[in-house]
């Protein structure tokens, strides 16, 4: 599971890039942009803004779930479905660094192949 929180070699992510702003795509479109990030290797992950798609709410992504990083294109697309996405448990910012088993609820969740 810890896999889940580090980018995979192939997706063009450097650990100094900045990704905030950045679009996020789903396998099958649009679902918000990218708030906050972390770079760090074994903890990596981005928090996308999905706007009025779900109402405004927030969520959580291990950077295992990123298939790619466009540069160029200031994009960023993920290996779920926008309905995996809206389902997945949702973003919370006082539990997200501090508390184990939320992260492991995330990286279950997403590990498991939603």
């Amino acid at each position: 599971m810890n896999d889940m929180w580090n980018y995979v070699p192939t997706a063009g992510h450097t650990r100094d890039d900045d990704l905030a702003g950045y679009r996020v795509e789903a396998t099958d479109g649009h679902i918000g942009k990218v708030d906050k990030h972390s770079n760090d290797v074994g903890s990596q992950y981005l928090v996308i803004d999905t706007g009025v798609w779900i109402f405004g709410k927030e969520v959580m992504l291990p950077a295992g779930t990123v298939s790619r990083v466009d540069h160029e294109k200031r994009t960023i697309h993920v290996s779920r479905t926008k309905d995996e996405i809206k389902a997945s448990p949702e973003f919370d910012k006082d539990r997200h660094l501090g508390d184990p088993a939320y992260r492991d609820q995330l990286g279950g969740y997403y590990g498991s192949g939603h």
